[in-house]
């Protein structure tokens, strides 16, 4: 058995006690208000089963279950036992309300129905109109209706969320292992090239670049494990990465850079201070895809520059290049990437040619304004 069918076994339980309190309160004393009861007897709480226990299969059919519980709670009603608010059927008529991607017409009239048939069951038991039983029913069952439709609507709107963000994370992914591959790749062909050029006129750095591969391709299985693991449910029930880098690791990435053979000079403006986590990963990743191009399709040299303020990080990295026509009009799907990384967090991403330089330019916010 399921916790599911256990929380709803307990729901019916829970009402059906609750449904035998109320006819038992007055029912043992004979009459109330002048009118005679039927005292609780076994058949009382048979009917009183019948009217409320079926809500524990309520997920199989919700519409039969109300319909069921409404006709014996009316039997009740006939048979002159203390009449009370129908605690299964209204419990069912929630249930329905909140479960039911739209409530047809069809369905309304048949609510209305039950209502009337429950009322007139008790008009006819007391022998008399039942007007404050009509009115308390009809108020009682419209607003049960009504919680259960914003219930209904609110539990939508949350499924949607949570959705979007399932697919976002996922296209955050995507995007990460784009970054990681490719810089990985491209340090892998420089220092290979390296070392095959080097093997018999020097062994050691010819040695070193074989170790600088090693290193970044055992880094990169790790982050590419830790993106792929993200994807299991029962490892991982939000789909998060909880560890990936930020620019903490920012003075690795330029060593690297720097093995394989480019000129990165770095500069840091501003008071430095902690960036949320979601600003501090995305910053690495940008400039981790910006350096990369840079030293596929660069001269061999890069300036970086971080800029603090205490509401923004901007970040500009520029070498001299002749960039295409797709990285001029700001094509490709690395820049797509950094782009899209920017406008996630509610800022901006700018790439183009300036007096001979190729110059990316993010502007990420760090304060109120930052989405996160």
């Amino acid at each position: 058995m399921t916790r599911r069918s256990l929380r709803d076994g307990l729901l019916a339980v829970v009402a059906l006690a609750a449904q035998i309190v109320l006819l038992a309160r007055h029912g043992g004393m004979g009459i109330v208000f002048g009118h005679h009861y039927h005292a609780l007897d076994v058949g009382g709480v048979l009917l009183a089963a019948l009217s409320t226990l079926p809500l524990a299969v309520w997920r199989r059919n919700v519409l039969a279950v109300f319909v069921v519980t409404t006709i014996a709670s009316c039997t009740l009603n006939l048979f002159d036992y203390l009449p009370g608010p129908p605690v299964g059927a209204t419990i069912a008529l929630f249930l329905f309300a909140a479960t039911t991607p739209a409530l047809k017409r069809g369905t309304l009239v048949l609510v209305a129905l039950l209502l009337a048939a429950h009322v007139a069951t008790i008009g006819i038991g007391e022998d008399s109109f039942p007007t404050l039983p009509l009115i308390f029913g009809i108020v009682v069952w419209t607003l049960i209706v009504f919680i259960g439709d914003r219930t209904r609507l609110r539990h939508e709107r949350r499924s949607a969320l949570d959705e979007r963000t399932r697919a976002e994370e996922r296209t955050r992914i995507a995007r990460d292992l784009h970054d990681s591959v490719g810089h990985a790749m491209n340090v892998i062909l420089v220092q290979a090239g390296a070392a095959r050029l080097l093997r018999e006129q020097d062994p050691e750095r010819a040695q070193s670049a074989l170790q600088t591969i090693e290193e970044v391709a055992r880094q990169t299985v790790g982050e590419i494990d830790d993106l792929v693991r993200t994807l299991r449910d029962d490892e991982h029930p939000n789909g998060r990465v909880e560890a990936q880098p930020g620019l903490a690791a920012l003075e690795t990435l330029v060593a690297r850079h720097r093995l394989a053979g480019l000129d990165v000079t770095v500069r840091r403006e501003g008071l430095e201070h902690a960036l949320p986590r979601t600003v501090d990963q995305s910053a690495y990743r940008i400039l981790q895809e910006a350096l990369t191009n840079a030293a596929r399709h660069g001269t061999g040299r890069a300036e970086l520059d971080l800029r603090f303020s205490p509401e923004q990080l901007e970040l500009t990295v520029r070498n001299a290049t002749d960039p295409g026509p797709a990285a001029a009009e700001g094509g490709g799907h690395g820049l797509v990437g950094m782009r899209e990384r920017a406008e996630l967090l509610g800022g901006s991403l700018a790439t183009g040619v300036q007096a001979g330089e190729f110059v990316v330019r993010a502007v990420l916010p760090t304060g109120a304004r930052a989405r996160v």
